[in-house]
Parts: C-alpha cells; sequence; structure tokens
C-alpha cells in the first residue's frame, strides 16, 4: 500500500462514518443546514469520530512503544496486561470515588496500568531466554490474572454485570460531553513524535541504546506513562479494545522498516484506520443496531495476529 492510498482510505472512511448511524443524514440535509441534521452531527457523529480516530491512533502509538523497550514485535496493552490493570483502576475508583466524575477513574487507571507495566518489564528483563512467542504468551497470562482480579472485585462489591456491559469495547456511548477525555491521547501521540528517534533506539537494546548517549531507564519510564495515559483514556471512553496496537506496527514494519521518525505518522494513522473499519461494519452488519467494536476489531485483529504468528514460524 503506497503513502497515498492509505490517507485516501482513512478520508473515505471518516466520511462515510460520519454519515452511518441510526438516524439518517446526507451530504444533501448537512448542504442545506437542517437543525436536526447538524444536531446529530456535532453532538453524536464528529464526537464519535473524533473518539474512534484518537483511541484508533493512540493504542497503535502505544503498541509501537512497548514493541521497542521490550524488543518483541508481538507485545501491546492487550499482550502485556495493560487494559486488565487499567480497567481494575478503574473499579477501584468507582468504588472508593463514586460519582460521574473522570478524574479519579483517569488517575487510578493510569497509576495501575502503570504499576502493572513496570512490573511485566521487569519479569521480563528477568528472563535470560525468551523466543518471539513467549513474551506475548507471558503477557496474556499476567493480564489473564490480573482481570480475574479485577472481576473478582467486581463481583465483591456488586458491579460485575454493569463492568461486564460497560468495558466491551463500545463507541456507541460516545456523544458531546462525555468523551472529552479521549483528546489527552493527541499529546500523546504528538510527544511519542517528538522522541521518535529515541523510541527507535530502544529497540537495540540498553547497551546499544547508552552507548550512543541515550538516558534508557528514562525513556522506558516515558513510554510507559505515554502508554499508560493512553490506554487509561481509551478504557474510560470506550471499554477495552484489543489487537489494534499488535497489527498495525507490524504490517507497517513490514513495508516501510523501523525507523519511528519516519513509520509513526503511517501507525497512527494505519490504527485509525482499522479501528474505523471494524466500528464501521459493526454499524451495519445488523443496522440498526451494533455489535461493539471490541468483537469486531478482536476478531479480525485476532486473525491478522494468528498469521503474523504463523508467517514468524515460518
Amino acid at each position: 500500500m503506497t503513502r497515498l492510498a492509505l490517507p485516501l482510505i482513512f478520508l473515505a472512511l471518516c466520511l462515510a462514518s460520519v454519515l452511518t448511524g441510526v438516524s439518517r443524514m446526507s451530504l444533501a440535509s448537512l448542504w442545506t443546514f437542517e437543525a436536526g441534521a447538524w444536531l446529530t452531527l456535532t453532538a453524536s457523529r464528529l464526537p464519535r469520530l473524533a473518539a474512534v480516530v484518537l483511541s484508533g491512533a493512540g493504542l497503535a502509538v502505544c503498541g509501537i512503544i512497548l514493541q521497542q523497550i521490550l524488543r518483541n514485535r508481538f507485545v501491546e496493552p492487550a499482550t502485556t496486561g495493560g487494559l486488565e490493570a487499567a480497567k481494575l483502576g478503574i473499579l477501584v475508583a468507582i468504588t472508593l470515588v463514586p460519582g460521574p466524575g473522570q478524574v479519579s477513574r483517569m488517575a487510578l487507571a493510569m497509576v495501575f496500568c502503570l504499576a502493572a507495566s513496570l512490573i511485566f518489564v521487569a519479569i521480563i528483563s528477568r528472563i535470560r531466554f525468551r523466543d518471539t512467542v513467549f513474551v506475548p504468551v507471558a503477557g496474556l497470562i499476567y493480564g489473564a490474572v490480573l482481570g480475574a482480579i479485577a472481576e473478582f472485585y467486581a463481583w465483591s462489591h456488586n458491579i460485575l454485570q454493569d463492568m461486564q456491559g460497560w468495558m466491551l469495547g463500545d463507541f456507541s456511548r460516545i456523544v458531546q460531553g462525555n468523551y472529552e477525555i479521549i483528546w489527552l491521547i493527541l499529546p500523546v501521540v504528538l510527544v511519542t513524535y517528538a522522541f521518535a528517534r529515541r523510541f527507535t533506539l530502544l529497540g537495540m537494546g540498553e547497551e546499544t541504546a547508552t552507548s550512543l548517549g541515550l538516558s534508557y531507564g528514562a525513556m522506558v519510564a516515558l513510554g510507559l506513562v505515554l502508554v499508560s495515559a493512553t490506554v487509561a483514556a481509551t478504557v474510560i471512553a470506550a471499554g477495552t479494545i484489543p489487537f489494534v496496537g499488535l497489527v498495525i506496527p507490524n504490517l507497517v514494519r513490514l513495508t516501510h522498516g523501523d525507523n519511528l521518525a519516519r513509520t509513526l505518522p503511517l501507525v497512527a494513522t494505519g490504527g485509525a484506520t482499522l479501528l474505523l473499519a471494524c466500528d464501521l461494519i459493526g454499524r451495519v452488519v445488523i443496522w440498526p443496531y451494533e455489535v461493539p467494536v471490541g468483537l469486531t476489531v478482536g476478531g479480525i485483529g485476532g486473525l491478522i495476529f494468528l498469521a503474523l504468528i504463523l508467517r514468524r514460524g515460518k
């Protein structure tokens, strides 16, 4: 896929996302300034579009950061326990600081995700002999343990049923006034791009990166903070969304290499494009009802993940 094709597909999907929904809307109704169409556009369609684009771009960027830190191409927040840790943090915030405010949820989700990421990195760094598949498998086991703890916590506080419906990735709840926290992902992506060359050096290993003048520990800490902020904002706004940060960096790397200063815009655009496509599929496959995007992106992303593992094995 050429560099021009991806932006064109992304723009086409953005337009389709704006015009797709239960409420009928067309370019003609927008051109004639129909009140109902413009209210739907500003209150629902544009907020949802922004949430999907920012979530997809942010999760893809998170994936490539974790892959550089762990030097493994098969890791992302869904395969390192980050999503489950953020979920646990939000559940703790709901019980300790009840109310509609999102600041406390964001803070605790970020703290739990950062702590879980630091623990996972410490565990993996102590294992001397590990192959490509071992790290994501260990991450899935680690995430399953964190997920079990989160479910037990929700069950013990009688919020399990609410958690299961809320945590499944779904953008149907996104409307003006309750999604704005997702905009925190934008500065995360910009900071990642500003340090793109340094994150590229992380993938060379601690000894090589340090010999080239990189403050390795500080960059690892910065990367995990950026990942934690993005995961926390995404989980609060839309729930858990897997595989975006895994498949997009690998697909971009296959054709454009490992230089993040050159490939990071493609990774962000690719993540947004994949999530837009999966969101649209979920909105039209059983129209006028919706399939949560967590299911569609999980199915499609899981198949791509399996293909990447088989390709690596060959």
